[in-house]
């Protein structure tokens, strides 16, 4: 395994979507992958982010880097 996440994120992306979806077009493709990209992204909480979205734990680091705790053991 060369890099965990990115097997994680392929493999659930295999297993949710295109095993699972006939796509009409290269344009219905684009619509239905981003579409499941946001939800992964926005509405699914991670293990690895401590049960987080990744937008929220992003929002959640860049609130910590502005603020000075990123390099502190106190931070996110």
């Amino acid at each position: 395994m060369q890099n965990g996440f990115v097997e994680s994120f392929n493999g659930r992306m295999r297993d949710e979507l295109l095993d699972e979806t006939t796509f009409r077009n290269l344009a219905h493709a684009w619509i239905v992958i981003a579409a499941w990209a946001n939800d992964y992204n926005t509405e699914r909480p991670h293990s690895a982010l401590d049960y987080q979205t990744p937008v929220d734990y992003a929002r959640t680091l860049t609130t910590a880097i502005v603020a000075g705790q990123w390099l502190s053991r106190s931070g996110p």
